[in-house]
């Protein structure tokens, strides 16, 4: 049993229900479970408490449609938030406190026609790793990554959808960076917002209100001699060409775009009037990734999936295979699964895709050339994971459906 429905079930005529201890329930629930994210919604006739687990919405609890207005109250002045404002959307901060166990807490607050939508993200500072290791690349593809971060210039973007752990590969490339220059590499940041505060590199956040924006801040940045520069995200033609001449005037810029595949990020910058042959000689390499869960190791058992989703399989693969699943325990909340790690996709450009590239080939034929470059692509990768019995054949299915 949770804090929430502990203390609900607590709750009676001689003991009302107090809104501040409610929400400090909600969270520390959410925390202890490893979620991160809080999704507390109304709904037709309850309000919904939803947390994200491993990328995926798990129920937590559903309360009287009345008490909305007190927990947005509640949350507001959490978040040092305008409280009385409820037609407007509103962002705030919960600075880091032991009562939610030591995490910083960001809140959006967006108004919908049955009231407001509160959206809480969790950042645990203590718990994340920027450990290039630790990420659960790919052999091949962490030497070939750590190999294109060794250069001293050149453009490395990585393509992903949202939360599908772009920012701490970036973070985790920038503090192995760090780890075997020291002192004497020059990184700086440019990033909206900054998620975390990196030792030893000077991060900045835009602030497009008062004209901060990404191209103003690069324009700027390359004034102050850096050897390495990462931009959170390319977002438009200029700072799409700030990034490129960087990149080939000798500086390691690594960069997060999104497109709808990894080869397909040649055809997004194209279509920002980038000429081909500047992102033929600039971009060193181009990472997709996506983020899987992995069976929970103390409930995973033998399995065999539906006749449907083998028929994706070669059968001279499934000989032999470990085909396992999680059945659910207290361990995992009864999900099956025990954590995320990252798929990925790593696409070089040799000299056979500088020429793909000229030719202004389209994307399929670009993911084709790559592929015949030895490139394993997100399909094969997650495969080798499920016939090893890491995950499961379904879980990479609804991940990569849109890529299949």
């Amino acid at each position: 049993m949770n804090e929430t429905t502990r203390y609900l079930q607590s709750v009676s005529g001689d003991r009302p229900l107090e809104v501040a201890t409610l929400v400090n329930c909600l969270l520390i629930d959410a925390v202890r479970a490893n979620a991160s994210d809080i999704h507390i919604e109304p709904w037709e006739s309850t309000i919904v408490v939803r947390v994200r687990l491993a990328g995926v919405l798990q129920e937590l609890a559903h309360l009287p449609l009345d008490l909305m207005d007190k927990l947005a109250g509640r949350i507001k002045v959490m978040a040092n938030l305008i409280s009385y404002q409820t037609d407007l959307p509103q962002e705030g901060h919960v600075p880091a406190s032991p009562e939610f166990g030591g995490v910083e807490l960001r809140v959006s607050v967006f108004p919908t026609v049955r009231g407001e939508k509160i959206v809480i993200r969790i950042f645990d500072p203590r718990n994340r790793s920027f450990d290039l290791a630790s990420l659960g690349f790919e052999e091949d593809t962490l030497h070939t990554f750590v190999r294109l971060l060794s250069r001293p210039n050149g453009l490395i973007l990585l393509t992903g959808p949202t939360g599908s752990g772009k920012t701490t590969a970036i973070y985790a490339a920038l503090t192995h960076l760090v780890n075997r220059h020291g002192p004497t590499i020059s990184i700086s940041t440019v990033e909206d917002p900054v998620e975390f505060h990196l030792p030893m590199v000077s991060q900045a956040q835009i602030h497009p209100a008062k004209e901060f924006t990404y191209p103003r801040a690069l324009r700027s940045l390359m004034r102050q001699d850096p050897q390495v520069i990462m931009i959170g995200e390319i977002r438009d033609p200029e700072t799409a060409a700030i990034a490129v001449q960087a990149g080939l005037t000798g500086h390691l810029v690594i960069s997060t775009i999104h497109a709808g595949s990894t080869a397909g990020v040649f055809a997004r910058l194209i279509n920002m009037d980038l000429e081909p042959f500047l992102l033929s000689s600039a971009i060193s390499g181009v990472l997709g990734l996506r983020l899987i869960r992995t069976n929970c190791p103390f409930c995973a058992q033998p399995h065999a999936p539906d006749a449907a989703l083998l028929k994706a399989v070669p059968p001279e693969a499934i000989e032999g295979a470990n085909l396992r699943r999680g059945a659910g325990c207290a361990e995992c909340l009864d999900t099956g699964y025990g954590g995320r790690t990252a798929l990925t996709e790593m696409l070089v450009v040799d000299e056979v895709m500088r020429d793909a590239i000229l030719q202004k080939m389209p994307t399929r034929a670009l993911q084709q050339v790559a592929i015949q470059q030895g490139m394993p692509t997100l399909w094969q990768n997650g495969l080798r994971r499920v016939l090893k019995g890491e995950t499961t054949l379904d879980e990479v299915m609804r991940v990569l459906a849109a890529d299949l």
